[in-house]
């Protein structure tokens, strides 16, 4: 919240956009910096590469410097001027990394006191509670992490491999719900559904667009999320008997959409662009998430997740970038870029790009003036 003090001064503040091009111009981590310190941004992890070797990482915000007397998390009296704050965190006081002995920096929306190896990461004691950080990790950023420190080394190959993993960690590991008990149970002592228990505990837990497991799965996430979510109590962690209520209802559902219990993910979730669709891959919280809400059939299509994809690889003479988007570049449902993307995009594939302006122009199809 930024509604006292200097406060109104940044609610008043347009130079969000002013300073995301200025970043995406500068010419040295120097400049980059420099840039991040004038404060128009008043969120957003941050990550930054060149090819010079560079490698940062900023948990970056506008944070108000308050009275540690207060317990922020909660209401705060507003009867006393001791909670007023006048001045902000600089950028040099926040949470960040650059050039780890590791050679590596991550960030998948958890703790920014765990964004590169362990002897490097920022110290939590070093920061104010009052700032706010989250100190959890999630699905996302414990496979993320255990992906990293599995090798040795990592070449370009692997790093694209990283950055597609669809596998949800073991034990799961939602910051916000606890559905361990799902792969406790004995699927022998619960004959009316024991062939979905089965389906999920056998799974690989890969979220693939041709995976069983997974579309059981799935089925359930949503159904819990809708149905069950808001009767966990304050510890979050899911009942056995609301996981075996939820596992009736999904079969239930499966049934009654789907005419089976054997449902693959892509079956059950779409990626959807007028009047195509096409089976997606992706799950809330692994890697290459997917999000979504009702669509028909008893299907839902993706509304949230993977989305404007772009890859750059730095080498000594020249710079590489591979780009993908959900859907296709053009917003006009008669453009053919409308939706011309998507089976790349189904298929892990991306396309070669390039910021040279004579490539540009020699490959374009059409070349004009807005005026």
């Amino acid at each position: 919240c930024l509604s006292r003090g200097l406060g109104d001064v940044y609610k008043r503040q347009v130079k969000a956009l002013q300073q995301w091009w200025k970043m995406n111009k500068a010419n040295s981590f120097e400049e980059f910096y420099e840039i991040l310190k004038t404060r128009n941004l008043p969120g957003y992890n941050i990550g930054y590469a060149d090819n010079k070797g560079n490698i940062f990482y900023i948990s970056n915000g506008i944070i108000p410097i308050r009275n540690e007397e207060f317990n922020w998390r909660n209401v705060v009296p507003g009867n006393t001027r001791k909670n007023l704050w006048t001045k902000y965190y600089t950028t040099e006081e926040l949470p960040q990394v650059l050039n780890p002995k590791s050679g590596y920096v991550y960030n998948a929306n958890h703790s920014p006191f765990k964004s590169t190896s362990t002897e490097e990461n920022p110290s939590e004691e070093d920061f104010s509670k009052t700032m706010g950080f989250p100190t959890y990790d999630n699905n996302r950023s414990t496979r993320l992490y255990n992906l990293i420190n599995s090798y040795d080394t990592i070449d370009y190959s692997t790093f694209k491999k990283i950055k597609y993993d669809r596998t949800f960690p073991t034990p799961f590991n939602y910051n916000y719900i606890d559905l361990n008990v799902l792969f406790e149970l004995d699927p022998n002592q619960h004959p009316e559904i024991k062939n979905l228990i089965e389906s999920i505990q056998n799974w690989d837990r890969s979220a693939d667009a041709d995976s069983y497991g997974a579309g059981s799965y799935g089925i359930f996430y949503y159904l819990f999320g809708k149905k069950y979510f808001k009767l966990l109590s304050d510890d979050k962690v899911a009942t056995k008997q609301m996981i075996i209520d939820c596992l009736k209802d999904t079969k239930e559902k499966m049934l009654s959409d789907f005419g089976s219990e054997n449902v693959k993910l892509g079956e059950f979730q779409k990626l959807v662009r007028g009047n195509k669709e096409i089976p997606i891959y992706g799950l809330p919280d692994v890697l290459t998430a997917m999000r979504g809400v009702d669509h028909k059939d008893g299907q839902i299509k993706v509304t949230h997740g993977e989305s404007y994809i772009e890859l750059v690889k730095f080498t000594k003479n020249k710079t590489e970038i591979e780009s993908i988007i959900s859907y296709g570049s053009s917003d006009r449902k008669n453009s053919v870029h409308y939706s011309d993307q998507m089976d790349m995009y189904s298929k892990f594939q991306t396309k070669k790009m390039t910021f040279d302006k004579k490539e540009i122009y020699k490959n374009a199809k059409k070349i004009y003036h807005p005026n």
